[in-house]
């Protein structure tokens, strides 16, 4: 396919069918939409950097579900971890944030990170900001919106950012007609309810950091620079 359009081309050059500015354009923008970005193009600091140690700062709560925040909190150690980090633990780290009048995480975001890098020796910070977080029992649907930003404690340059709008369906279908639609409609509301925050974040992670370069404990460490990166902003229905 991509020798065949560059064939056309390149006759419609010869024949002086088309301008050359043009061609180029339509040239340039075929290769864009043909070259995937590579994991190392969208994330180049974090090939630069390869940090190896990371803390988890509380999440920043911008919706009106005050409880979300220690919930969402506990779901990102996991996923960071089979990534090929060493992640400090958010049962640990949490006590020592509120000491220090570290728990609001939105008072760090945009400043200098030097001091979790002396006390902690932590290479890098994650960042999390809860943009939305909405449940719909009836069409059986929780709806998280959360954004990831990694920042270097060496730099302060940010490694990694990527958000996801990703809605857990969970409704239930029973294949039935008539009656058993209202029963699917009930079990669909009791299931959503029953879904709780840890394990919509815990989708949520997974779906997103699904491109997250790999640390230096994965066996994909300093192998995944050529792979695919996904879109910086995410928007997609999990089960």
């Amino acid at each position: 396919m991509k020798k065949t359009i560059q064939h056309i081309l390149r006759q419609l050059l010869l024949r002086r069918m088309l301008p050359i500015y043009l061609l180029a354009t339509m040239a340039a923008l075929f290769t864009s939409c043909t070259t995937p970005t590579t994991l190392s193009q969208q994330y180049p600091k974090m090939y630069e950097e390869k940090p190896l140690t990371i803390a988890i700062m509380p999440p920043i709560n911008q919706t009106t579900h005050a409880e979300a925040k220690d919930f969402f909190y506990t779901t990102l150690y996991m996923p960071l971890s089979e990534k090929g980090y060493y992640v400090y633990s958010p049962y640990l780290t949490m006590e020592m944030f509120q000491q220090e009048s570290a728990y609001d995480a939105e008072l760090f975001l945009e400043k200098d990170l030097t001091a979790f890098r002396n006390v902690l020796g932590a290479d890098a910070v994650m960042f999390t900001v809860i943009k939305n977080w909405e449940r719909v029992n009836i069409g059986g649907m929780l709806k998280v919106k959360i954004e990831y930003i990694l920042r270097s404690t060496k730099t302060g340059e940010t490694l990694y950012n990527r958000e996801g709008d990703i809605t857990v369906d969970t409704s239930i279908s029973s294949g039935a007609g008539g009656l058993g639609l209202l029963v699917d409609l009930v079990a669909t509301a009791i299931n959503t309810a029953a879904t709780d925050k840890v394990i919509a974040g815990r989708k949520c992670n997974a779906f997103v950091l699904s491109d997250m370069p790999a640390g230096k404990y994965s066996p994909l460490y300093e192998k995944d620079q050529n792979n695919p990166a996904g879109k910086k902003n995410v928007k997609a229905t999990v089960k």
